[in-house]
């Protein structure tokens, strides 16, 4: 559990005291070698899920984080002594955070420029991102963005201000149909544009388990912005109704499963007229 131990007296002039976290991460870890990471102290617009997945010869990471406290090092159990393969869905901030920390940086082709240089929202000072961007976050409905996208430190004295989310060339460029072979486990690359022009899906068939990052989860979807595109966002969500899924891990809110999928599916199929 994430608890409070004080209020942080950081370089940084705040406008209100920050208290301190004891932990960064929550970790859940669920049947079948998968594990759930997210950062609790993140602003809910970028409070993430990142996923670990066991394999018999390699594991699988799929998307990062924002990268305010190492990943690698707080998860010694899952990371160390183990070749792991880091997948990106997209390259929003809150999904690469952490990415530069493994050899291994797996992107769809149309966004290794932006994994490897940042743009957009690079930082955790919400003044830095513009109003018009910010009042579309609020129209999505996600609560307002005051000083921070977080609402604690990770130490006493850190600085929110030096923090900019770090690029890193990926090492391998991904397309639809590719697929990612752990040894005993094998996950089907889905190009899924329409959140961002590179966003993938991740498919494992075997057990009925898809990976969405942002295309689809269960909370309020973000499909107006930069690079942005409502019929191919919709194209993206009815090739999602073919497959058998058992089970949906989204980069943002609970796991959910068949049912909920078709429901959140019609409703912004419904809302947006297609």
């Amino acid at each position: 559990m994430t608890g409070e131990t004080g209020v942080a007296e950081s370089p940084w002039q705040a406008a209100k005291p920050y208290p301190v976290a004891e932990q960064w991460y929550r970790r859940l870890d669920l049947e079948n070698g998968v594990t759930r990471f997210w950062e609790p102290h993140v602003h809910p617009l970028e409070q993430a899920n990142f996923w670990h997945i066991r394999g018999r010869d390699r594991d699988l990471l799929i998307d990062s984080g924002m990268g305010v406290v190492p990943l690698r090092a707080s998860f010694p159990d899952l990371f160390d002594g183990r070749d792991v393969i880091a997948v990106a869905t997209h390259t929003h901030i809150d999904h690469i955070g952490a990415v530069h920390e493994f050899e291994h940086r797996w992107v769809h082709a149309a966004e290794a420029r932006q994994m490897e240089k940042p743009g957009g929202v690079v930082s955790l000072v919400c003044s830095d991102i513009p109003p018009w961007l910010r009042q579309l976050f609020l129209d999505a409905g996600y609560p307002p963005l005051e000083e921070l996208l977080i609402d604690a430190f990770p130490h006493a004295d850190y600085n929110p201000r030096a923090y900019r989310l770090r690029g890193a060339a990926p090492t391998r460029l991904l397309a639809d149909g590719d697929t990612i072979d752990l040894g005993d486990r094998i996950f089907e690359v889905l190009h899924l544009p329409g959140h961002s022009p590179g966003s993938i899906c991740l498919w494992e068939a075997a057990t009925g388990a898809l990976y969405t990052g942002d295309l689809v989860y269960d909370g309020p979807l973000v499909y107006e912005g930069p690079g942005m595109d409502l019929e191919v966002y919709a194209q993206s969500l009815r090739r999602l109704q073919a497959l058998p899924v058992r089970v949906v891990h989204a980069g943002h809110d609970p796991s959910f499963g068949r049912d909920r999928l078709d429901e959140i599916i019609e409703t912004y199929l419904k809302r947006w007229g297609m």
